[in-house]
């Protein structure tokens, strides 16, 4: 999809969102007495770093570091924080990524900075010169049940396979896995 089109889409869906994305954010503050935005960095197109906004769900004295890495995660979660990761609620605010142009719908889900492996794996398969999207091929058949090796095929045959009818088609299956609640394994 170009920027144009994601730019748009992003717009219209940030639109329609921003009443349950307020709700989200009361809730985090009145529920858990947390603040209810965590940016997280990230690396993007270019391995260029840049701060991803997500709802919080684990406890602002959380480790930064990815969630499945933690030796008790649950430990963290706030009492929003399950239903939230569940239906990847938690995800919303990174349409604020797309509209700042460091996101798109469809590619690879951005590295933490500090996954080294993934960005050196991801640069070895000049995989980085694509923008990180919100969702992508990895993210459909596996999310975090993948390893990293796995993730970077499915971002290579994303880019093999790369059209406006293949976005469409990695979308549709993201919303029949998130209403699934398929491949969260926290």
């Amino acid at each position: 999809m170009n920027r144009f089109f994601n730019l748009i889409l992003a717009l219209l869906i940030f639109l329609m969102l921003t009443p349950l994305m307020v709700l989200i954010s009361s809730l985090i503050f009145l529920i858990d007495g947390e603040y209810p935005l965590y940016f997280s960095r990230r690396i993007g197109k270019n391995n260029k770093s840049f701060l991803m906004p997500k709802f919080r769900t684990m406890k602002s004295t959380t480790p930064q570091e990815a969630s499945h890495l933690l030796e008790d995660p649950e430990q963290y979660l706030l009492s929003t924080g399950l239903f939230l990761r569940k239906y990847s609620l938690d995800e919303l605010p990174q349409i604020i990524s797309v509209l700042m142009g460091d996101m798109v719908f469809v590619g690879p889900r951005p590295a933490l900075y500090n996954q080294h492996d993934l960005i050196a794996l991801r640069e070895y398969k000049n995989i980085n010169h694509l923008k990180p999207g919100i969702t992508g091929w990895a993210q459909v058949n596996g999310r975090d049940e993948l390893s990293i090796e796995e993730k970077v095929r499915y971002d290579e045959e994303y880019v093999a396979k790369a059209s406006l009818g293949f976005d469409i088609f990695i979308i549709w299956l993201t919303l029949v896995k998130v209403l699934k609640k398929e491949g969260v394994s926290h």
